[in-house]
């Protein structure tokens, strides 16, 4: 950051992946002031992160976990709420300036509409908001005033490759993919794929269901969702590209052919400070990038016959409403099934074309048809996976 001024910062899902790296920013940078957290129920690491940050307020989900932490910290300043009530409780009294949004999953959307409510910035790691209910929350933001950010390293890219340029001059985003660990493998190679593999990946240490999404493509799928409703351009001028080496995060090509890169190590820190700190940058957010080091850099297509998800968000982004929140929802569900052993790797694409196909329409887009939607889609998957075990 370029001034002095304190950033008071709130950070929503501070226990998981993203959420523990934006309080690392913090950490190494004396001008955020972390004045609020929240979290569902890692009890043991919200009170280390209490002891460290002294947050004013502090938020669990889980109303067991909070009164456990109520008790461990008794001796501090901190007031601890509980429940979904107690979220939207402390995002409305909080005196941060700045909100991390980093819950993993669709019930990051909850959060994400409340911060919208007061105003403020919002730095978007949950991407679920974006792909479930792009539309509704990007009018809702424009109407409070409320500035996103993205934390996705691919859409922090384009975020700051769109400052070369103007929008109507955007001729393709193009989103860069590590291609996970089973780029290259035909459909029949990963019938065996066991959970290990999966969640084994080359370039990027992130959460477990992100992780598998990154080696579905399905993140990618939600990625192309995601930019085309946080920068308003349509599917037809979205690419995707498969860049093994992580350095480029994405890129934007110009109506001149002129073709705009960030690169720097994969690295979310890099993200979360630049979504906190913009239009300013901070010093030393990351390693610095070593060209000779790196090498090559190498391109190659998506195969979307080994990985369909990522041709179904393509189709959920056309048919807009609420079937991009079908797709998630569909997906969320089979995730969690996959992790838990419970069906195959190759099983995920299966459950989620079948309740993608089998969850009604919705005639409009609104924040309540997307619940809606989201409900329906998590049963009709649910009932897939249980046909599928027997």
């Amino acid at each position: 950051m370029t001034g002095e001024k304190m950033l008071k910062t709130a950070i929503l899902g501070s226990t998981g992946s993203v959420g523990t790296q934006a309080l690392d920013v913090a950490r190494n940078n004396p001008n955020i002031k972390i004045t609020a957290l929240t979290a569902n129920k890692s009890v043991a690491a919200v009170e280390a992160q209490i002891r460290e940050f002294s947050p004013r307020l502090v938020a669990m989900e889980n109303e067991e976990a909070a009164k456990d932490l109520r008790v461990r910290v008794a001796d501090s300043g901190t007031k601890v709420l509980s429940g979904r009530e107690g979220v939207a409780e402390l995002i409305a009294e909080t005196e941060a300036d700045a909100f991390v949004n980093s819950v993993i999953g669709f019930d990051g959307l909850f959060s994400t509409l409340e911060v919208i409510k007061t105003g403020k910035r919002l730095a978007l790691s949950n991407k679920e908001s974006i792909v479930a209910a792009g539309e509704a929350v990007m009018a809702l933001a424009k109407k409070s005033g409320t500035e996103i950010l993205p934390v996705d390293s691919e859409h922090c890219a384009i975020h700051q490759c769109l400052r070369t340029g103007e929008h109507v001059e955007i001729r393709k985003l193009i989103i860069t993919a590590s291609g996970g660990p089973f780029y290259g493998k035909t459909k029949e190679e990963l019938e065996g794929v066991t959970l290990a593999e999966a969640l084994a990946h080359p370039t990027w240490s992130m959460g477990k269901k992100i992780t598998i999404d990154s080696a579905t493509l399905m993140n990618k799928g939600f990625e192309v969702i995601e930019a085309a409703r946080l920068f308003n351009v349509s599917s037809d001028k979205i690419d995707v590209v498969v860049h093994p080496e992580s350095i480029i995060h994405s890129m934007v090509e110009y109506i001149d052919s002129a073709v705009i890169a960030q690169m720097s190590v994969p690295d979310m820190r890099l993200c979360v400070a630049y979504a906190l700190n913009y239009p300013d940058r901070v010093f030393g957010a990351t390693p610095p990038l070593d060209l000779i080091k790196t090498g090559a850099l190498t391109f190659k297509a998506p195969d979307p016959e080994t990985f369909p998800l990522l041709g179904l968000a393509f189709r959920a982004l056309k048919d807009g409403k609420t079937r991009p929140a079908v797709l998630n929802a569909a997906n969320e569900v089979a995730v969690n099934a996959f992790l838990r052993e419970e069906i195959a790797f190759s099983n995920i694409p299966e459950v989620v074309f079948a309740a993608y196909e089998k969850t009604p329409e919705h005639s409009e887009l609104t924040v309540e048809s997307v619940y809606a939607a989201d409900g329906e889609a998590r049963r009709i998957a649910a009932e897939v996976i249980s046909a599928i075990k027997k």
